[in-house]
């Protein structure tokens, strides 16, 4: 199957319309990606690209930077509020990895709605409008979780409780398929090459004001290991020395050590090596409107280096 790319339609941020009427819109448009041959998509739910040459057992994933709203979410916030939960243009940002022989895939539904970065059974039960069935049993829940009470403090996402056989449709139509997608790729290269490397790609909120000269609270990026468990040290040295070298101040699990995709991916006994990497979002996005800043193409272009050296970095250990 050709892999269409979806791309966020941008939509204005400065009103204040909430879909309560029982409706969600579906955000975006498609255009065709040129030059990929394999890859796939499930609609409305992930796509994968393929190299079109010589494979690395390298791949990426964005779980976060989806912007096609199920109609079923019919969330009662404002819709600019919802929407900076996005990782806005990571997925773009990290385009350039099949070019290296990576595996690049994305959720192209929104984290709001559910988030593939969180166990299936990582979910308030306090959201529930009846009792959860006892399989799979909720463990307690993490600051955030599964499904998403609210869109920002004191602001609630929905106007009612949510039915568990709904939240279990949710996972049953995302979560499962994302993490087969991504176990699949992993697994394959795993078997080829006898090791797998996992990039977990994201951004973060940034605190402080770039035109003033002033970074975020954790610095331009941040990777994260889980406390080294994840991934060989090697390979959390290596990103961290590559984009130092480009000139960005990155930190070590400082703020973001990582959450359930590397959590499953990382078993480094096993030479299958996982890393969460955080991007300050204002060094190429205006995080108030969610367009692009002048900083993007510099990040993109930083990225693809990385990307790069990566190709090196693992074809000297297979």
């Amino acid at each position: 199957m050709f892999l269409a790319r979806v791309r966020s339609a941008r939509l204005p941020l400065f009103s204040d319309q909430g879909l309560c009427d029982g409706t969600s819109g579906a955000i975006g448009e498609r255009d065709e990606m040129n030059g990929f041959d394999r890859g796939y998509e499930i609609p409305g739910v992930l796509w994968r690209r393929d190299p079109a040459g010589d494979d690395v057992p390298l791949v990426l994933d964005s779980p976060h930077s989806g912007s096609i709203y199920p109609e079923d979410f019919s969330f009662c916030c404002p819709l600019p509020i919802l929407r900076r939960a996005e990782d806005a243009f990571v997925d773009e940002l990290f385009e350039a990895a099949p070019e290296y022989g990576a595996t690049l895939i994305a959720a192209v539904f929104p984290r709001s709605y559910l988030d593939v970065n969180r166990a299936a059974d990582d979910l308030d039960p306090g959201l529930l409008a009846a009792a959860w069935p006892k399989h799979p049993a909720l463990r307690p829940v993490t600051r955030v979780g599964l499904v998403r009470r609210y869109a920002q403090p004191g602001i609630p996402i929905y106007d009612r409780k949510l039915h568990p056989n709904d939240v279990l449709a949710r996972i049953e139509r995302y979560h499962t398929p994302y993490h087969r997608a991504l176990d699949e790729a992993c697994d394959r290269l795993h078997g080829e090459f006898g090791a797998v490397w996992h990039v977990n790609c994201h951004s973060m909120p940034s605190t402080g004001n770039r035109k003033l000269g002033r970074k975020g609270e954790h610095g331009d990026f941040v990777l994260g290991d889980r406390d080294g468990t994840t991934c060989e040290p090697e390979f959390t040295e290596f990103v961290a020395r590559t984009l130092r070298g480009r000139g960005y101040e990155v930190r070590v699990n400082d703020g973001y050590k990582g959450v359930e995709i590397v959590r499953r991916q990382g078993r480094p006994g096993e030479r299958r090596h996982s890393l969460q990497i955080e991007i300050d979002r204002a060094l190429y996005m205006d995080q108030r409107t969610l367009e692009k800043n002048a900083g993007f193409d510099q990040v993109k272009a930083d990225l693809a280096a990385l990307l790069e050296a990566l190709r090196g970095f693992i074809a000297a250990r297979v």
